[in-house]
């Protein structure tokens, strides 16, 4: 059974951990493309108003300000959908922040299908892949409201840009208070002998279901939480290989370029085995409910057990 601890967007945990690092330092500005709502940038805005500043529909002017803000000293955090930041503003992400090292913190939420009914437009499902091939460029994709809360106190501190994928819908909180956070390691939720499952994001959750299944049928899975795709941790991906022979990474987000090409990229180069990879399979998504999406682009826990199952079969 696994233990959770009610459901939250991971978008709330943002902005939490926006107002307590501006509670704490007067260094941290944010900034919002006309989004401050739906971002949870308003929280922020509400204690802090003159470090607050609206860029309205602009999200190139956006990154370029964020930039220049942080080059006069302040942690900026810019904050609209994933699909802009990546998407509309991917030249000044590139030339302003990612080459100039600026310590802006890029806030993308409403990442993935479970956008829900927003539809393929607003459904940011390749910016992981659009931002972890910047170099500088750290990437963190948290699997709950904790977890978010967490990666945003921790970017304050990292020293240059900052990618951070959020999501719109509710996800059951796994994480606790006192668990280990640290941008660059990833985190071993289950011990497992047979198999690896390597998720991030919401995916996290549905690998932790899959392992219960997979439990009933006697194969023990592993699962890891890889919340930070790059800085990749290297360590904890090569010693499953080794140990368990199989791997399948879960993401919710195409498999061109996502989290689970950077875990192929490692073993690649250092244990090669069978893998499988659960995430968008090349195709724009689709306005629906979230669940029912998840069952269309074959995110469940279900796929994921049918994907184990596949990679047990080639690794015997």
């Amino acid at each position: 059974m696994i233990q959770t601890y009610g459901s939250k967007p991971t978008r709330d945990g943002f902005g939490e951990g926006l107002v307590e690092l501006g509670q704490k330092r007067d260094d941290i500005v944010v900034l919002s493309a006309d989004l401050t709502e739906s971002t949870r940038a308003a929280w922020f805005k509400e204690k802090f108003p003159e470090r607050f500043f609206s860029m309205g529909v602009s999200e190139q002017d956006m990154m370029s300000t964020a930039a220049g803000l942080a080059l006069s000293g302040k942690v900026a955090f810019a904050c609209t959908f994933g699909a802009f930041a990546a998407g509309r503003a991917w030249d000044q992400v590139r030339v302003s922040i990612a080459y100039m090292k600026t310590d802006v913190k890029i806030v993308g939420t409403h990442g993935g299908i479970s956008v829900g009914e927003d539809g393929p437009t607003h459904q940011a499902n390749e910016e992981i892949a659009l931002m972890r091939i910047l170099p500088n460029m750290t990437v963190i994709v948290p699997c709950d409201a904790l977890e978010a809360k967490k990666a945003t106190i921790a970017s304050a501190s990292y020293e240059g840009p900052v990618y951070l994928r959020l999501g719109r819908s509710g996800v059951p909180l796994i994480t606790k208070e006192e668990g280990a956070f640290k941008i660059g390691k990833a985190n071993l939720l289950k011990d497992g002998k047979d198999i690896t499952i390597i998720a991030c994001g919401v995916e996290v959750y549905e690998a932790l279901c899959a392992a219960e299944t997979l439990k009933k049928e006697n194969i023990s899975a592993r699962i890891i939480n890889l919340h930070t795709i790059k800085p990749i941790d290297k360590d904890i991906i090569i010693k499953a290989a080794k140990e368990t022979g199989a791997i399948v990474t879960a993401e919710e987000h195409t498999v061109i370029g996502g989290m689970g090409s950077a875990v192929s990229e490692v073993l690649a180069q250092t244990w090669p085995v069978p893998m499988e990879f659960i995430g968008v399979q090349d195709r724009f998504g689709e306005s629906g409910d979230p669940k029912e999406l998840f069952k269309l682009f074959g995110l469940t826990s279900d796929d994921i057990v049918k994907a184990a199952k596949r990679v047990m079969a080639r690794k015997r």
